[in-house]
């Protein structure tokens, strides 16, 4: 579904996450890098009724630090390489309209049992959804489905298998 177009209703979102994403995608849009938001904002917008708490950005690590430069009086944490236990990226977070957003730039997955997995061709996975007047670039659910599964995250990944089970 690379570059597909899909009008979404959006589910009932805090204006002040709308007005954070109002911002990013005037700043971004123009942007040479790929980039999505993922996550709960990401679903919610799919029309999924679900608690958003933050506004995740997902991009290449080029995108990572021109997202940091083109958002850079909010920025709270420097993107900079981090890794945990089965992830790791060119992390950074900002603070957008008293809104959490953080960016994460080629994201690898640690599979079970062997090495770390190399980072995803965004531009095949990206998908362009309207919600509330916004015109977003997002990643497609299935990608996000086997994401949440390879970290583990059985619950949120059995969520949007439902989600698309239904469409």
């Amino acid at each position: 579904m690379n570059g597909a177009e899909v009008e979404a209703a959006g589910a009932a979102i805090p204006a002040m996450y709308l007005s954070a994403l109002r911002l990013i995608c005037g700043r971004l849009g123009e942007a040479a890098n790929v980039w999505a938001v993922t996550g709960s904002l990401a679903f919610a917008l799919r029309g999924m009724d679900l608690v958003v708490h933050d506004i995740d950005l997902q991009c290449d690590r080029a995108g990572a630090y021109e997202i940091e430069r083109r958002l850079s009086e909010f920025i709270v944490e420097p993107v900079r390489f981090s890794e945990a236990e089965r992830i790791r990226s060119h992390f950074g977070a900002l603070r957008v309209c008293d809104v959490r957003v953080e960016i994460m730039g080629d994201i690898e997955k640690r599979a079970a049992g062997s090495g770390w997995e190399p980072p995803v061709d965004l531009a095949q996975l990206r998908e362009w959804i309207t919600a509330h007047g916004l015109h977003v670039p997002v990643l497609s659910l299935e990608h996000e489905c086997r994401a949440y599964r390879a970290l583990g995250r059985t619950e949120r990944a059995d969520m949007l298998r439902r989600w698309m089970e239904r469409e």
